[in-house]
């Protein structure tokens, strides 16, 4: 599949904003304490999916309801859903200068993940959260992700690289009172396309 930037201009995927700010202090120190044992921007971003993937807990796994948006958030709830956790990826390994984008799944609703540049190329990674039949790696190579669209089922991969997160996805986010209601408001694909 062809990944497409949405916005042409690289520095975007490098951008903070209010979503993915990677200019929060708690960001910042985030990212030097992993930068501080990387070899090199290839082993940082390794240890950074890693750690979003591994040691904030996707929320529907641990049963907890809090629904956070924001990466500074996400990293000091320690709790996030599939969106949220590639919100705080995408700001850790944009605070170590990495473009990154936010790319979707459609299956019964989206699933968000991001999409790295190295080497020239987009690679998307799943940070998820791994579970029984759900293993997603770090990898550059060839995609292992957390889920896999069957086209038949009507799911599908967008190809559209986001600078920030889709609209439909940060307003389901920010309205939703806890986890239970944002099932019920989730998003199941992008009205009208991409935005």
């Amino acid at each position: 599949m062809e990944l497409i930037q949405q916005n042409p201009d690289p520095s975007a995927y490098l951008a903070a904003d209010e979503v993915i700010d990677h200019d929060h202090p708690l960001v910042r120190k985030t990212a030097a304490e992993l930068a501080r044992n990387a070899s090199d921007s290839y082993a940082y971003a390794r240890m950074a999916f890693e750690y979003v993937r591994d040691t904030i807990p996707h929320s529907q796994d641990s049963g907890d309801l809090r629904v956070t948006w924001r990466a500074s958030d996400v990293l000091e709830q320690r709790t996030g859903v599939c969106y949220a956790k590639a919100h705080a990826l995408a700001a850790l390994l944009r605070a170590e200068d990495i473009p990154t984008a936010l790319c979707y799944q459609k299956f019964d609703v989206l699933h968000g993940l991001v999409a790295v540049r190295f080497n020239g190329a987009w690679h998307r990674q799943d940070p998820r959260g791994n579970k029984p039949g759900v293993d997603a790696q770090f990898s550059l190579e060839s995609e292992q992700l957390a889920f896999t669209p069957d086209p038949e089922s009507d799911e599908l991969d967008h190809p559209i690289l986001y600078a920030g997160p889709h609209p439909a996805v940060l307003n389901a986010l920010r309205a939703a009172r806890d986890r239970e209601h944002l099932w019920q408001t989730l998003p199941s694909g992008f009205r009208g396309g991409p935005a």
